[in-house]
C-alpha cells in the first residue's frame, strides 16, 4: 500500500488548479515603423522610442508576473514581435511562458494574443470582417493534464468614436457562429476585452443602443433568458450557446475593471458555458472569479494607474487602464453552491426601506413605481404620492415616463449623500399613469421631483417659494446669468453633501426674465 501511494504522489501533486486570466495591457508597442500604428506609438514621435518600449515592457511583465497566471489572454498587443520580446522580458525576470499565439490581422493596429506554460497544440484565427479596424479573433487549443480546453481570446470594439452596439454584436455572431458548430462536450472558455458590461440589456446607453435593445454579450452570447441573467445552477438546462458570466460572483461595488471618469464599467469579461459545470474534463472552481488589484496599479486618489500619455508625450510611467481579471479550473469536479439561486428569496418592501438599510441582503421588490422623469439610463421613482422618491443611477433602461412597473432592485449605494439604485430590472410593465399629484411634495428631502417652480438664480443659489437651495446645472453650457429668473420645468431634488436642485438639461428650464 506505501508502494501504491507513492507511485499516485507525482499524479497528486500534477493535478492541481491552474489559473486563467485576461488582461488589456493598453497599447503594447514595438519600436519599429510599420505603417498601422496609432499615431500616438509612431517610433521617433510623442517621445516613443526604444527606451519607452523598455519601459513599456517592463510594466507589463511587472504586472504579468505578478499575476501569475498560467494561461493568460492579451488585448491591445501590436504584433508578434512586440510579443517575443515580453515573452523575452518575462523570462528573464523568472516569469516564463514557453507558449504564444497571436493574431496577425494586416489593416489593424493591434492584435489580441495568449501567452500559456501550457502546450498550446493549435491555434487559428476567426475573421470578423476583413474591413480594416476590425479584430479578428483567436482560437487556440491548450493541453491541460491530459485534457484539452479551447480558448477564445477577444477585443470588441470599444464604444468611443461611432461604437454603437451592432459594432459589438458582429465580433458576438461570428463567436456565436462557431461555438454552435463545435462537437458536443468541448470545453472552451470565452474571454478577453468584450466593452460591454456584464448587464448590458439593461445598461446600455441609449445613445449606443442602434438594435433596439439586443446586445452581443447578453442576447448572442446568451448570458440572459427571459431577460433575466442566467445563473450557474440553470445552466445544465439552458440552450446550447448559453453561458454564464462571472462577474456575478462578486459583490456589486466589486464588478469593475475598468473607470473612466469616474465610471466603473465592466469590460474585461471570463464567461463560461455549461461544461465548464459538468463535472467533466476541466471544470471551473467555484467563486474563484477575482479583479487583480495591486496597490501600484492605482495613484494615490484611487484612479487606476494607467499608462501615462501628456501633452503629446509618453511620461514613462503607469501600466494600463484596465484591471486582469482572472479565475481558477481544475481537472476535478466542479463543487455546486449547496444553496442555490433557486433557493434566493425577493422581498417587497416600499421605497422607504432602501432609506433604513445601507446595503440589500437579499433583493427587493418595488412594486407600483411611477417613472416622474428620466434622463438617459437614469430616473426618478416614486410609489405613491406622498411616498419617498428614489434615484435610479445606470438603470433605467427600458423604462418610460409616466408609466407604472413592478421593478426589483439589487444594489442599493450612497453617493455623497444621495441614496441610489445602481443595480435593478423591471419585472412587469403596468399602465399609464397621471404624475401631476407626485411632483412638488416635499422640497425638505431628497429623490423629489419638482415641476413648473419659479424662482431666482444667483451665487449658485436658486430662491424660490421662501426656500433657498443651491442649483446644479449639468450641463456647465446651460448655467444662466446671475440675476435671472427662471422657470424649472422639470428638476430632481438632489444631493451632493448638501440639498441641491439639479437640472439636467437646457430643455428643462426657461428663462423668465435676464
Amino acid at each position: 500500500m506505501r508502494y501504491f501511494y507513492f507511485f499516485l504522489l507525482p499524479l497528486l501533486l500534477y493535478a492541481k488548479p491552474f489559473k486563467i486570466a485576461t488582461y488589456n495591457v493598453e497599447n503594447l508597442f514595438d519600436a519599429s515603423f510599420q505603417g498601422s500604428e496609432y499615431e500616438q506609438y509612431v517610433p521617433g514621435k510623442h517621445n516613443w522610442n526604444e527606451q519607452m518600449v523598455d519601459t513599456k515592457l517592463n510594466h507589463t511583465a511587472e504586472v504579468i508576473c505578478d499575476l501569475d497566471a498560467d494561461i493568460l489572454g492579451l488585448q491591445e498587443i501590436e504584433n508578434s514581435n512586440i510579443l517575443k520580446q515580453l515573452q523575452k522580458r518575462l523570462e528573464e525576470v523568472g516569469c516564463g511562458y514557453q507558449y504564444s499565439a497571436i493574431t496577425t490581422k494586416t489593416n489593424t493596429s493591434i492584435q489580441v494574443a495568449l501567452l500559456s506554460r501550457y502546450p498550446i497544440r493549435a491555434h487559428k484565427e476567426l475573421v470578423v470582417s476583413h474591413e480594416p479596424n476590425i479584430r479578428n479573433l483567436l482560437e487556440a487549443d491548450v493541453e491541460v493534464q491530459e485534457h484539452f480546453v479551447k480558448l477564445f481570446v477577444n477585443h470588441w470594439k470599444s464604444k468611443s468614436r461611432g461604437g454603437k452596439e451592432s459594432k459589438r454584436i458582429i465580433y458576438a455572431k461570428k463567436l456565436e457562429k462557431y461555438i454552435l458548430s463545435l462537437p458536443p462536450g468541448t470545453d472552451y472558455i470565452v474571454m478577453g476585452d468584450l466593452n460591454s458590461d456584464y448587464d448590458a440589456y439593461l445598461t446600455l446607453n441609449h445613445r449606443l443602443d442602434d438594435t433596439n435593445g439586443q446586445t452581443g454579450i447578453n442576447h448572442v452570447l446568451r448570458t440572459v433568458c427571459d431577460e433575466k441573467l442566467l445563473q450557474k445552477d440553470e445552466m445544465s438546462k439552458a440552450q446550447k450557446g448559453s453561458h454564464y458570466n462571472l462577474w456575478q460572483e462578486l459583490p456589486f461595488v466589486q464588478r469593475w475593471s475598468h473607470k473612466f471618469y469616474g465610471n466603473k464599467s465592466t469590460l474585461d469579461h471570463i464567461v463560461l458555458p455549461a461544461g465548464m459545470f459538468d463535472k467533466k474534463g476541466i471544470d471551473y472552481v467555484n467563486h474563484s472569479f477575482k479583479v487583480f488589484k495591486a496597490p501600484y496599479l492605482f495613484t494615490k486618489q484611487g484612479y487606476i494607474n494607467r499608462w501615462q500619455y501628456d501633452h503629446g508625450k509618453h511620461k514613462g510611467k503607469g501600466y494600463s487602464d484596465h484591471l486582469p481579471v482572472y479565475a481558477f479550473f481544475d481537472t476535478s469536479p466542479y463543487a455546486a453552491d449547496k444553496n442555490s439561486q433557486k433557493n434566493k428569496t425577493i422581498v417587497s418592501k416600499p421605497i422607504e426601506f432602501l432609506y433604513s438599510v445601507e446595503s440589500l441582503k437579499e433583493e427587493v421588490l418595488l412594486e407600483d413605481v411611477v417613472v416622474l422623469m428620466k434622463r438617459g439610463n437614469h430616473a426618478l421613482i416614486k410609489q405613491t404620492p406622498n411616498g419617498r422618491g428614489i434615484y435610479l443611477y445606470g438603470c433605467a433602461k427600458g423604462l418610460t415616463e409616466g408609466r407604472r412597473y413592478d421593478i426589483v432592485a439589487q444594489n442599493i449605494a450612497m453617493y455623497h449623500g444621495l441614496k441610489e439604485i445602481t443595480h435593478a430590472y423591471r419585472v412587469k410593465e403596468k399602465t399609464k399613469t397621471k404624475t401631476a399629484s407626485y411632483f412638488n411634495q416635499n422640497t425638505k428631502v431628497q429623490n423629489e421631483a419638482l415641476k413648473e417652480i419659479i424662482g431666482i438664480y444667483k451665487g449658485k443659489n436658486f430662491y424660490f417659494n421662501g426656500q433657498t437651495l443651491p442649483i446644479h446645472f449639468k450641463n456647465k453650457k446651460d448655467i444662466p446669468r446671475q440675476g435671472s429668473k427662471l422657470k424649472l420645468h422639470y428638476a430632481h431634488l438632489g444631493y451632493y453633501k448638501q440639498l441641491q436642485v439639479v437640472v439636467y438639461n437646457k430643455k428643462d428650464f426657461s428663462i423668465v426674465r435676464e
